[in-house]
């Protein structure tokens, strides 16, 4: 039933959301292939648990596990690129990454749909064991080792807890994590409120909402995928500034209209196209100037951030949901909070600091 369906998905998200924190300082000292490995291997191993769970309270268990090994990915994907690059590179390959994180939600109902068709629930998840299975077979064939020896011999969890500490007093670091956490959540909102409010409140159809619901998603991973062009063109912070204006102004234009009485559908839609445009500019760049920092503690400073942004958009969903009506209101006014929140931190986060003046150079003279 219902209920079931929503407690195995809790279990899922909060497992994924704080498991986080152990993948990263690990991987900083044992490396990132081993983890990813177990990672993996843990998913499949749950996966089976789910397909011949007894109970909804087995059920819930092993969606649970197979929380703890899905965040392996997430957290070592971002390590990895840095790793690899830095700057602009790397932002052009975080944004291939939000490809195919930003893509699996969305195919994700579709593959569930197919496979129903054909078994029961049940294959759904011999279907992500065989996922997990083709992951462990890339990731022996196809991925190198990206922590080097040296850098893992100096990190340990004593050095693990530090780190987390020095991340947490670093307001650069926070900031632009804060930046990329509050801007997922004005998605994730759009994404648990779109259907109430237009299959319920406007009347559309399911088949014209994933309609709707996939222009939004394709603006959002289209932009995404112009950052490595832009970022060359512009800079990273340059790049930043500029679409967490546009993204912004898009937003309270919407919150404006609403509350003036002119908000409509065709309105709505057409602004919030913009804002997660815009929006999808933000998120990969944020996460590689947070990281660039913090090459020595990739994985850790990976972690922290995902972290952040599972808490970050599960408060702003609890938060959201006391005031949700089934109008587009209340959506739109959190969508609005949320890139006003990114407007401020980018913009104390991001303004150019004044170079310190320097002494002039004296040159003196030789007899």
């Amino acid at each position: 039933d219902d209920s079931a369906v929503q407690a195995s998905l809790i279990s899922f998200f909060v497992a994924m959301g704080l498991s986080q924190l152990i993948y990263g300082p690990v991987s900083d000292m044992i490396g990132r292939k081993k983890p990813l490995y177990f990672g993996l291997a843990l998913f499949a191993l749950a996966g089976v648990g789910c397909a011949l769970a007894p109970s909804i309270e087995w059920l819930v268990a092993f969606r649970a596990l197979q929380g703890v090994g899905a965040c392996a990915g997430a957290v070592l994907c971002r390590a990895i690129v840095r790793d690899l690059l830095t700057g602009v590179a790397a932002a052009h390959l975080m944004s291939r990454l939000m490809l195919v994180f930003s893509v699996s939600p969305i195919l994700a109902p579709l593959a569930g749909s197919l496979v129903t068709t054909v078994g029961s629930w049940r294959a759904i998840f011999w279907v992500m064991v065989l996922a997990a299975g083709l992951g462990i077979a890339l990731v022996a064939t196809l991925l190198p080792e990206t922590r080097n020896a040296e850098a893992r011999s100096q990190s340990s969890f004593k050095s693990a807890i530090v780190s987390y500490g020095t991340l947490l007093r670093d307001p650069h670091y926070l900031g632009l994590v804060f930046i990329a956490s509050f801007g997922m959540s004005s998605y994730m909102i759009y994404v648990a409120n779109s259907s109430f409010v237009l299959i319920d409140h406007y009347g559309l159809s399911p088949r014209l909402y994933s309609v709707v619901f996939s222009l939004n998603a394709v603006s959002f991973i289209g932009a995404s995928q112009m950052n490595g062009r832009l970022s060359r063109r512009f800079g990273l912070k340059r790049l930043i500034r500029t679409a967490v204006t546009g993204f912004a102004l898009a937003s309270l234009t919407l919150f404006a209209l609403f509350q003036l009485g002119l908000g409509s559908l065709p309105l709505m839609c057409a602004l919030l196209f913009v804002a997660y445009g815009f929006l999808g500019m933000v998120i990969p760049t944020s996460a590689v100037l947070a990281l660039d920092g913090h090459g020595k503690i990739a994985g850790t400073a990976s972690a922290l951030m995902g972290t952040l942004q599972f808490v970050t958009a599960s408060s702003v969903i609890g938060i959201a949901s006391v005031f949700a009506d089934g109008t587009a209101l209340p959506m739109v006014t959190t969508v609005t909070v949320c890139a006003m929140a990114v407007l401020v931190l980018a913009t104390l986060t991001l303004r150019e600091r004044p170079k310190p003046e320097t002494a002039p150079k004296v040159i003196s003279e030789t007899p």
